[in-house]
């Protein structure tokens, strides 16, 4: 009983230290989306992190910043679904591998 509990926690032990390793790994992965056609484009990392903004110096105008607030917003609202779309898949990748075979995931 003792051995299968200090298997288990290696086993715990293992998965934490992968899924550290895969945090990390996230930061490195990005995703980019846009907005206005691609006049406003976000990349962001797998961590939810904006790492570049572009705007297409069109959509620059003084007298309608109202316009660009909004698509500097729709397209960092897209940009962070995306990336935690990528890690959510990524994560539960790594899950998987240190599950039973047809463990339910939620």
């Amino acid at each position: 009983m003792a051995e299968d509990m200090s298997k288990m926690l290696e086993r715990l032990q293992q998965l934490q230290e992968q899924m550290a390793r895969v945090q990390q790994d996230l930061s490195g992965q990005t995703v980019t989306s846009e907005s206005g056609g691609g006049m406003v484009k976000v990349t962001v990392n797998g961590k939810q992190q904006i790492v570049k903004i572009e705007i297409d110096k069109e959509v620059i105008d003084p007298k309608d910043s109202e316009m660009l607030e909004d698509l500097i917003v729709a397209a960092v609202n897209r940009a962070l679904e995306r990336s935690k779309e990528l890690a959510d898949t990524t994560m539960a990748d790594a899950a998987k591998s240190f599950l039973p075979p047809g463990f339910p995931m939620s």
